[in-house]
């Protein structure tokens, strides 16, 4: 047991210096860090929307709540060809908990004026749970990462 202990620390302590030792190959890229907003971290403001289940969801028909789904999608599209929808995902098995959505915005304001304009919400299929996030600037480099991975679109 001491021995697959040993084994287990030294494996960690090695990956552990790995990491770090590619970390430390990393140089710095003002224009990059710049060009993505990001503060001397490397990070920046986000705002969060955790999408939830609507009061309205049982009031339409499966075909209405396919053309729903329909603006949704296209919405989504739209908020991202503008720069201001960073990441958009379902849940899986969410339940009340539908997806979230990261917005490159100032305000929890822009983003509540943003989610009012999808379908979705404007049918009370569902609603939005808005917070202020910091995380990483190198998310906003999934909008030219996330075509080149697509092959069908929704």
């Amino acid at each position: 047991m001491k021995k697959l202990i040993s084994i287990l620390s030294i494996s960690i302590l090695m990956i552990g210096f790995s990491v770090n030792s590619f970390a430390q190959k990393a140089e710095y890229d003002s224009a990059l860090a710049s060009k993505l907003g990001a503060d001397d971290y490397g990070m920046k403001r986000y705002v969060m929307a955790f999408l939830l289940a609507g009061d309205r969801v049982q009031e339409y028909a499966p075909e209405e709540r396919a053309e729903i789904q329909k603006g949704h999608m296209a919405n989504i599209t739209k908020l991202a060809n503008e720069g201001k929808l960073v990441v958009a995902g379902p849940f899986i098995n969410g339940g009340e908990k539908r997806g979230v959505f990261i917005f490159d915005v100032a305000t929890k304001e822009e983003a509540e004026a943003l989610t009012n304009t999808d379908p979705a919400v404007k049918a009370g299929v569902l609603k939005m749970e808005l917070v202020e996030w910091y995380g990483s600037a190198a998310l906003m480099m999934l909008t030219e990462i996330y075509p080149k991975l697509q092959k069908k679109d929704f």
